[in-house]
């Protein structure tokens, strides 16, 4: 399943930050965000993911066909770790939860309430939500913030088995993960002065 921008200009706080921005991400590929930080990496991945509407251009995908995860890492703090995975199955009406417990090395705290782990287990757990949504294209902004190397490889493998059953993933990330994939820098794409605000949209891109 295919997701194709043509053209697009995003905004934050109502000042345009990229615009023109155009690729096309197919299924088992990867395309990864660069650009320094303010550079509109993840305006573009909110407005990808439906989250704000688009100055102008276009994205075509599949209707909820995108799951997006930021820095949040989106959990129930008094839910335990296998009740915040059922919660948000039942959201994406998916069922089954062992796949994701078992790709994030989750199997041993099942029972542990979220607001009990530490920093790198509820990036883990928030991370395994994606395996339990069924959408198969992932929006991604800093994916790897809080995991230490050994779970890195953990998501770097997740990622593998996404792609692998026809899934692709549009990754904000200066990390490599060990897969394939296409660089999209964004300072490419900076909106120009005329387009809203001259020096002004330094301050909120």
């Amino acid at each position: 399943m295919s997701l194709v921008v043509e053209n697009l200009s995003c905004a934050r706080g109502g000042i345009p930050v990229l615009e023109r921005v155009c690729f096309a991400l197919n299924p088992g590929e990867v395309l990864v965000l660069r650009g320094p930080n303010g550079a509109g990496k993840t305006t573009l991945l909110r407005t990808v993911a439906g989250l704000q509407p688009p100055l102008a251009g276009t994205v075509e995908a599949e209707p909820e066909s995108v799951a997006y995860a930021a820095h949040a890492d989106g959990l129930k703090a008094t839910l335990t770790v296998a009740e915040n995975l059922e919660f948000w199955a039942g959201i994406f009406g998916t069922s089954g939860i062992d796949a994701a417990l078992t790709a994030f090395d989750l199997e041993a705290l099942v029972d542990r309430h979220a607001q009990n782990l530490s920093a790198g287990q509820k990036r883990r757990l928030g991370l395994a939500r994606l395996l339990v949504t069924g959408r198969p294209v992932w929006a991604l902004d800093e994916p790897t913030v809080s995991l230490d190397v050994a779970s890195v490889g953990l998501f770097g493998a997740a990622l593998k088995g996404h792609l692998a059953q026809g899934g692709s993933a549009l990754i904000a990330t200066h990390i490599d993960l060990g897969v394939e994939a296409r660089v999209l820098d964004v300072t490419e794409f900076r909106a120009t002065p005329e387009a809203g605000g001259g020096a002004f949209d330094e301050a909120f891109a």
